[in-house]
């Protein structure tokens, strides 16, 4: 207990640490989410050092027998995906926005409620979608995320729409596929085995938690498929 209770002292430090770094930030988008990302990547360094949790990145296998795979339609020439992730932490959120450049994603909007980090999340592009409305908010929402992508940027969805505890399947929310099919963007799979280690509550414990990058489905896969590949290597 001990462990977890310095924990959240110093992740809290941190985050008060950076407050005004961020108000600064707030002048230039670009700025601002360097900043954030920064401010993200310094919560991997305190989770390391004060709850003993390191990490590992896993990407899908590119070739076999040494052969270049034939590229398939699941893949686009400019790279371009929807991800969807399986959120457990703060860690996988962290890791992601560290291997793929210039991410943004789609949050509830209360989070940009929150002072000083509520604005700057706005101010470097994240999208806060009100739950309550449903399907009515799907349209406005397909518009700002497709300005954001002919911008060169990289959405990143949480499409159970909550921390997961680990051994839990939530039900994933069909505004992914809307989203995918609509804008016709792949999906990148990811899973994560974070929860073992950083629960939604109780202890941390030290370890090495995974996340793992799955092969790319086509924008035409069901829910269940991409259930099925965010939870294969997840906790």
């Amino acid at each position: 207990m001990f462990r977890t209770v310095l924990f959240k002292i110093a992740l809290a430090t941190h985050f008060i640490l950076w407050s005004p770094i961020l108000l600064i930030g707030l002048i230039n988008k670009k700025l601002c989410g360097w900043l954030v990302f920064r401010c993200a990547y310094g919560v991997l360094i305190v989770a390391r050092i004060f709850a003993g949790i390191k990490y590992r990145v896993i990407f899908p296998q590119t070739e076999e027998n040494g052969i270049p795979m034939i590229p398939n339609e699941n893949h686009r020439l400019d790279g371009k995906v929807i991800i969807a992730a399986k959120h457990m932490s703060i860690l996988e959120i962290a890791v992601i926005s560290k291997v793929v450049r210039n991410t943004f994603f789609i949050l509830k909007r209360e989070l940009l409620w929150i002072p000083i980090y509520g604005w700057a999340f706005w101010r470097m592009g994240m999208i806060g979608v009100n739950r309550a409305a449903g399907r009515t908010n799907l349209s406005k929402l397909s518009h700002q995320v497709e300005k954001e992508i002919l911008n060169g940027r990289i959405l990143v969805i949480f499409p159970e729409g909550t921390r997961a505890k680990p051994g839990q399947h939530v039900q994933l929310k069909g505004g992914l596929l809307f989203l995918a099919r609509q804008l016709k963007l792949p999906i990148l799979p990811i899973g994560t085995d974070a929860g073992l280690y950083w629960p939604k509550h109780g202890r941390v414990t030290p370890g090495t938690a995974t996340v793992t990058f799955e092969p790319i489905l086509p924008s035409k896969a069901s829910l269940d498929e991409i259930s099925e590949a965010i939870n294969r290597h997840s906790a």
